[in-house]
C-alpha cells in the first residue's frame, strides 16, 4: 500500500525542482550563445537600445533597412522616420509599428553586394538604369522588383557646355564627358534625340561618375559634360564662357528614382512594404502642401548627408517628390495618363544598353520587374490634397517673338500629306508618335514650335497658308492624343522659304521631298 507524502516532503521536493530550474536557467542565460543573445536583447529592450543603436545591425529581421544616396529626393522618408535610425518618435513606428533604418551608400556596386548579402532590404536606383540590375543571371535569381517611385529629377542632372555651343544640335561632333552606363547617359541620349542626333554623332569621354565628369569638363579637349548639381555651378565658374545647356528642369520626365527589393522579401514582408509606402506617401503629401514642414525635412536630410541645412534645401528644390497619384501614373495604373511612365524609361534603355554593347542581353520587360501591391493597397486609404497626381504643365498663349526665338533643339521630321491637303494620314500620325511624341513628353515644360515647310510647286501664297495649316494639324493631334496644352504650341508656316541646304532650287524630286517637311523645335516659355 502506497504511503502518502507528508507536507514537509512535498515542500522539499518542490524546492529541489525549483532549484534545478533556476540552475538550468542561469546556465542557459550565461553559459550558452543563445542565452547571452536573449539576455542582451532583453537588456536593450529595457533601455530602449533596440531603436537607436546602429550596432543592432541590418540583419535584424524586425528592421526595414533602406539604402539611400546623396540626393534631395529622400527627405520625405527621413522626415517621417524622424531621422535615419529606428526610434520611438518615428511615425513609421508610431503609426505602423514599423522600424526603419536608412543607410547612406553612394557606391552603388557596394550597395548591390550588401543587398545580395541581405545587409540591405531595399535599394535605390533610377528607372532608366534599372535594366542593368535585372539582366545579369547572378542578380536575376533574386528577382529584383520595383515597388515605388520616389521622385523625378527636376534640375539635379545637367548638361553643361562651353562657349559656342548654344543648342543641343551644336553638340554634333563634340567630345562629351559622361558616365557609362548611368542615368547621365540616358539624359544625353534623350537630349540628342530631341535634336535628331544619335549617340554616335558625338565622341564620348568616359567618366567614372558625374563628379569626375565635371572635373574632366575643365580640360581643353572636352566640349561638354553631363554632371550632377551643384557640381555644374563649380565647373561653370572655372571655365569661362561655359553654361548650362539643358537640365532635368527642362527635360523634366527622364530621370525617375525608384525603390526595389527582392521578390521573396516583398512576398514575405508585405505588411512592412505596404506600411513603408503608405507612410512615405503621407510624408510627401504633407511636404507638398505645407512648405513650413520642409524646414523640418531639410534638417533631417542635412543631418543624414552631413550638409548645411541651406544645402539640403537646395538639394530638395531640384526634385519632384512623387505622390501616390504620381505612382499610379508611373506604374500604369491610371488608364487616362498620357505622360511618361516607368515602363517607357526602362524598356527604352534596356534596348539601348544592349544595342550599345553595355548589356549582354535585353533585360526582362517592365511588367516582369514591378510589384504594384503597395500602391494598390494604399489606394483604398490615401486620398485628398497632396496625394493627387502632378498637374500637367500649363502655358500662356504664345507671343509673336516666340516664332523667331532661338531653339534649344531642332528636329526635322518628314510628314507626308496628300497634295494640297493638310489632313493627317494614319501613316503621318504614326510618324509623329514614333519620332516626336516621346520628346514632347520628356521635355514637358518647354514650348514646341512646329514649322511647316513646302516645296516650290504652286504659288507662294498658297504654300504659306498650306504649311501653316499642316503645322497646326500636327499640333492639334499632339494636343488631343497626349493631352498637351494648346498654348504650348507655336505655329509657323514657312511655305517654300526655308529649303534644306543643297536643295534651295528644288532641283529634283528628292529635294522636293526633303523640303516637304515639318520641323519640331523646343523653346523656352
Amino acid at each position: 500500500m502506497a504511503r502518502r507524502l507528508t507536507t514537509f516532503s512535498k515542500l522539499l521536493i518542490t524546492l529541489v525542482i525549483v532549484g534545478g530550474l533556476v540552475y538550468l536557467g542561469n546556465y542557459l542565460l550565461n553559459q550558452t550563445e543563445w542565452g547571452r543573445s536573449l539576455k542582451s536583447q532583453a537588456e536593450q529592450s529595457a533601455s530602449g537600445g533596440t531603436f537607436g543603436d546602429p550596432s543592432s545591425g541590418a540583419d535584424d529581421d524586425d528592421v526595414l533597412t533602406v539604402q539611400l544616396v546623396t540626393w534631395g529626393g529622400y527627405a520625405p522618408g527621413l522626415y517621417f522616420n524622424n531621422g535615419a535610425e529606428p526610434n520611438e518618435d518615428s511615425r513609421f513606428y508610431k503609426e505602423y509599428g514599423l522600424k526603419v533604418r536608412f543607410v547612406k551608400n553612394d557606391d552603388l556596386q557596394s550597395a548591390l553586394n550588401a543587398w545580395i548579402a541581405n545587409e540591405y532590404d531595399v535599394l535605390v536606383q533610377t528607372a532608366d538604369a534599372f535594366p542593368l540590375y535585372t539582366f545579369p543571371d547572378d542578380i536575376q535569381q533574386y528577382k529584383p522588383q520595383v515597388f515605388m517611385q520616389v521622385d523625378w529629377s527636376r534640375g539635379g542632372d545637367v548638361i553643361i557646355a562651353k562657349r559656342g555651343i548654344n543648342s543641343i544640335n551644336d553638340l554634333k561632333g563634340k567630345r562629351i564627358a559622361v558616365t557609362e552606363p548611368a542615368p547621365s547617359q540616358t539624359l544625353l541620349i534623350s537630349a540628342l534625340e530631341a535634336a535628331g542626333l544619335n549617340y554616335s554623332d558625338v565622341t564620348i569621354a568616359a567618366a567614372q561618375d558625374p563628379v569626375v565628369a565635371s572635373q574632366m569638363f575643365k580640360a581643353p579637349d572636352v566640349d561638354a559634360a553631363v554632371v550632377w548639381s551643384p557640381f555644374d555651378m563649380e565647373a561653370i565658374r572655372e571655365v569661362a564662357g561655359s553654361k548650362v545647356l539643358v537640365s532635368t528642369q527642362e527635360q523634366s520626365n527622364i530621370i525617375a528614382d525608384i525603390f526595389f527589393a527582392k521578390e521573396a522579401y516583398i512576398r514575405n514582408n508585405r505588411n512592412k512594404i505596404n506600411a513603408f509606402y503608405e507612410g512615405w506617401m503621407k510624408a510627401v503629401a504633407e511636404l507638398n502642401t505645407d512648405p513650413a514642414r520642409q524646414e523640418q525635412a531639410a534638417a533631417k536630410l542635412a543631418a543624414f548627408l552631413d550638409f548645411p541645412v541651406e544645402d539640403a534645401m537646395g538639394a530638395m528644390s531640384v526634385v519632384r517628390w512623387s505622390s501616390h497619384g504620381d505612382n499610379k501614373d508611373f506604374f500604369g495604373l491610371n488608364p487616362q495618363f498620357q505622360g511618361v511612365k516607368g515602363g517607357d524609361l526602362y524598356d527604352k534603355m534596356a534596348r539601348t544598353f544592349f544595342e550599345l554593347g553595355q548589356a549582354e542581353k535585353i533585360a526582362p520587360p517592365w511588367r516582369n520587374v514591378i510589384n504594384t501591391g503597395a500602391v494598390q493597397a494604399a489606394d483604398r486609404v490615401l486620398s485628398g490634397p497632396g496625394f493627387e497626381s502632378e498637374s500637367a504643365p500649363t502655358f500662356t498663349p504664345p507671343t509673336e517673338a516666340e516664332k523667331t526665338k532661338p531653339a534649344l533643339a531642332n528636329k526635322p521630321v518628314s510628314i507626308n500629306f496628300e497634295t494640297g491637303k493638310f489632313t493627317l494620314t494614319e501613316n503621318a500620325k504614326t510618324i509623329i508618335d514614333l519620332q516626336f511624341a516621346e520628346v514632347a513628353r520628356s521635355f514637358a515644360t518647354l514650348r514646341i514650335r512646329i514649322e511647316g515647310n513646302t516645296d516650290n510647286v504652286g504659288s507662294r501664297k498658297m504654300n504659306m497658308e498650306l504649311s501653316r495649316k499642316r503645322a497646326n494639324a500636327v499640333a492639334k493631334y499632339l494636343q488631343e492624343t497626349y493631352n498637351m496644352d494648346k498654348n504650348r504650341f507655336v505655329i509657323v508656316g514657312n511655305g517654300p522659304d526655308k529649303p534644306v541646304a543643297g536643295c534651295e532650287a528644288n532641283q529634283s524630286d528628292e529635294c522636293k521631298a526633303k523640303n516637304r517637311r515639318t520641323d519640331f523645335q523646343l523653346i523656352g516659355s
